[in-house]
C-alpha cells in the first residue's frame, strides 16, 4: 500500500470512517493471522485474536500518531494480545514432547484434552503472490510443526522476540519499545532463543530449495500403500527413526516395527478401506484421511495427516484427529466409495 494512500485511509478511519478502516486493515489480516498462529500454535485462537486486535485498533485509532507506521502498530497490538493470552494458557505441544514412547500392543488410551495440542495450519493461508520463491520457502519453514514444537520451549517473550526480529525482521529498537524492554535485553533474548532452536535444528540459515521431483513419486507410493493396506510397502517409505502420533490420543510410536504393528492392529484392519485426499499443511504435504467401514457406501472424513520428508524418506506422520481443527481446509465431510481423484501434492 502506497504511503499516501495509507495516510489518507488512516486519517479517514480516525475520523470514524469504518469503510476506510476495513480497506486499511484488509491487506494485513493474513500476515497477522500467521504471526498469531506462530505465537499461539492454534489457528482458532489466532483467528479470534486477530479479530480482537482489529477491534482494539478501531477503538484506539485516535492514538496512532504516525500513519506511516500503521502496520507496525497493528503488530504491536496483536503481539501484546498474544503475550497476554499466553500468560493464562498452557503451552501447546504434540505427544512426543509430553509422553514416553508408546507400546503398540497396549490398549488405546482415551483422548487427552490436557495438555492442549498444536493445531494444523492450511498452506492456502500462506499464499502471497507478492513474494518470491525464496521468501515463500522460508515462510513455509517458519510454520512447520517442528518449528512450532521448538517455539513452545521458549518463554512467551523469547518467542515474540524471535518471531519479530528473526522471522519478520523488525528493528531491535522497535521491538524493544513494543515490549517495554531495552535493546540489549531484546538482543540477549534473541540469542538465547536462536541457540535453543539451533539445538533442535529447526531455524534455517538459508532459504530451503524447492522439493525434488522424487517427492511426488514418494507421495504417490504413500497414498497407494495406504489405500491398498500395503503395510510393508508403507513402512518401507519411512526412515528407521520415523515417528507417528495421533493427537488428541496421547500416544506416539517410533521406528518401523512399532509403526507397522500399530497399523496392522488398529488402522489397516480387514473390512476397512481408506482414501487419502491431498492438501498441504504447515508447509508440508498433507492428506485428508477418509475411512470406509464394512457395508458403508461412503468414506467418512476422520482427520488430517501431515508428513515431514527428509532426504527422500518420511520422517514423521502426525495424524490430527480433532474434528474442530479442519474447518479452514475445505475438505468435504464424506466421499463416495467409488469416487476417483486426481492427486496434485506440490502446488
Amino acid at each position: 500500500m502506497e504511503a499516501s494512500t495509507q495516510t489518507a485511509l488512516v486519517l479517514a478511519a480516525q475520523a470514524g470512517d469504518q469503510i476506510a478502516f476495513a480497506t486499511l486493515v484488509e491487506p494485513y489480516q493474513r500476515e497477522l493471522l500467521i504471526h498469531c498462529y506462530r505465537m499461539l500454535g492454534s489457528l482458532h485462537d489466532a483467528e479470534d485474536l486477530v479479530q480482537e486486535a482489529l477491534l482494539r485498533a478501531w477503538e484506539k485509532r485516535a492514538t496512532l500518531t504516525s500513519p506511516r507506521s500503521y502496520r507496525a502498530w497493528l503488530y504491536r497490538i496483536a503481539t501484546n494480545l498474544c503475550l497476554n493470552m499466553l500468560t493464562r494458557a498452557p503451552r501447546r505441544s504434540l505427544p512426543p514432547e509430553m509422553y514416553p514412547k508408546s507400546d503398540p500392543g497396549s490398549p488405546l488410551p482415551e483422548s487427552a484434552r490436557e495438555p492442549i495440542w498444536l493445531e494444523p495450519f492450511p498452506d492456502d493461508l500462506l499464499t502471497d503472490p507478492h513474494t518470491g520463491p525464496e521468501d515463500r520457502a522460508l515462510r513455509r519453514e517458519h510454520i512447520t510443526l517442528a518449528f512450532l514444537m521448538a517455539l513452545q520451549h521458549l518463554t512467551p517473550t523469547q518467542r515474540a522476540i524471535l518471531l519479530l526480529r528473526e522471522v519478520l525482521e523488525w528493528p531491535a529498537a522497535e521491538v524493544a519499545e513494543w515490549l517495554n524492554l531495552s535493546v540489549p535485553a531484546v538482543n540477549s533474548a534473541l540469542q538465547r532463543a536462536r541457540r535453543a532452536l539451533q539445538e533442535r535444528n529447526v531455524l534455517p540459515e538459508t532459504p530451503i530449495t524447492p522439493p525434488p521431483p522424487q517427492l511426488q513419486s514418494l507421495l504417490d507410493r504413500y497414498v497407494a500403500c495406504w489405500e491398498q493396506a500395503d503395510i510393508p510397502g508403507l513402512v518401507a517409505l519411512l526412515r528407521e527413526d520415523a515417528w507417528f502420533t495421533m493427537p488428541p490420543l496421547p500416544i506416539w510410536l517410533q521406528g518401523r516395527v512399532a509403526i507397522a504393528t500399530e497399523l496392522s492392529a488398529r488402522i489397516c484392519i480387514p473390512g476397512r478401506h481408506w482414501h487419502l485426499l491431498p492438501t498441504r499443511a504447515n508447509g508440508r504435504p498433507a492428506f485428508g484421511l477418509y475411512r470406509q467401514e464394512a457395508q458403508a457406501n461412503s468414506y467418512q472424513f476422520i482427520g488430517l495427516v501431515v508428513l515431514d520428508v527428509v532426504e527422500g524418506q518420511i520422517a514423521s506422520m502426525v495424524s490430527f484427529l480433532e474434528q474442530s481443527c479442519f474447518s479452514s481446509f475445505g475438505l468435504p465431510p464424506t466421499l463416495p466409495y467409488e469416487r476417483e481423484h486426481t492427486r496434485h501434492f506440490l502446488s
